[in-house]
């Protein structure tokens, strides 16, 4: 009972980096079909780890309401709650995009909007009526609710498969869901950058964090696609293209800069294992995917092939991360 009372909230995040594994894998079969089932058995595997997670997470609440929300409404502690909207939201593009099941996606799909809309709001209030804010709580992780605002429209399909006052409902949602979570992170962005220009490194065990950026920048890119295919009102397709490409420029810079601080930190401080490596993980996806969107949009096959290039550092950062994970566990059963 311990453990369900110290029970980590971040936990989804794993769920998020191995559905975006599996996703940039299966879009790249193309080049080597194996990656077809490599994506359609991180999918199979996904949905296990998740209702694995959602047990103890939702009797956490039950049992032990009080710890709950004080992790809630600690400055740094309480953004991670949005894994779980997030965590769900990018089950359910697996469940339609690998899957082809439209159903099961619909009803995690609504499941997600439901966790998502309740911590990214409250979150936000609880920050807002806390009063001064220690310059040493703001993160990366602070983008976590932005990110799963933004991911929302991984469900834009049910714009086109929907009708009545349900298709304008989900319309309003993911155009709603990119925009506040687009624009929140525009500001977060400054505030965490500030942090980075006025404060010392993030301890060795929250480097991973630094990655966090490129997570709002490639998904995005992705959701942003996602509008425009199935977009059922009439907008200009070209601008906002041509917007997710100055927005990938943006993640470049950053894939460049979380390399080389990363690098720093192997080389002159530490790097060690902790929950926080997965937060290498679901940005990379989440930009490699952008990349791929992008290089097929625009007939760019060099910007394909980088990629291509990207997801095999992506898939050997999951297996270690997800290796380390479950160690600990192994370890104390045996």
């Amino acid at each position: 009972m311990e453990k369900l009372r110290e029970f980590n909230p971040a936990v989804f995040a794993s769920v998020m980096g191995t559905g975006a594994a599996a996703i940039a894998s299966y879009r790249y079969a193309g080049y080597l079909s194996w990656l077809r089932e490599v994506g359609m058995g991180l999918t199979y595997l996904n949905f296990a780890l998740y209702f694995i997670l959602l047990v103890p997470w939702l009797l956490r609440w039950v049992f032990y309401r009080h710890e709950a929300l004080e992790d809630l409404r600690h400055p740094s502690k309480g953004h991670f709650y949005g894994t779980s909207g997030a965590a769900t939201i990018v089950l359910s593009a697996q469940a339609l995009a690998i899957l082809k099941n439209q159903t099961l996606a619909w009803y995690l799909w609504l499941w997600g909007l439901v966790l998502t809309f309740i911590f990214a709001f409250w979150m936000s209030y609880e920050v807002f009526i806390a009063g001064e804010v220690d310059l040493r709580h703001l993160s990366p992780a602070w983008y976590i609710p932005p990110v799963a605002l933004v991911i929302v429209p991984f469900g834009a399909a049910f714009m086109r498969t929907t009708s009545g006052y349900t298709q304008e409902l989900t319309v309003i949602v993911n155009y709603l869901g990119w925009g506040a979570g687009f624009f929140l992170y525009l500001v977060l962005y400054a505030v965490v950058t500030l942090r980075f220009i006025r404060h010392e490194l993030m301890p060795p065990q929250m480097a991973p964090l630094i990655w966090m950026n490129l997570g709002p920048i490639g998904a995005s890119i992705t959701a942003l696609f996602a509008l425009i295919e199935n977009s059922t009102i009439p907008i200009p397709k070209e601008p906002f293209m041509a917007f997710a490409f100055f927005l990938w420029g943006l993640g470049f810079w950053w894939l460049v800069m979380a390399t080389a601080m990363t690098l720093h930190y192997i080389k002159n401080l530490s790097l060690p294992y902790s929950g926080s490596w997965w937060a290498f993980v679901f940005p990379l996806g989440a930009f490699v995917n952008a990349t791929k969107d992008l290089g097929s949009t625009f007939g760019l096959n060099l910007m394909s092939y980088f990629g291509f290039l990207l997801l095999w550092p992506l898939l050997t950062i999951w297996l270690v991360t997800i290796i380390k994970m479950v160690s600990p566990v192994r370890g104390e059963r045996s």
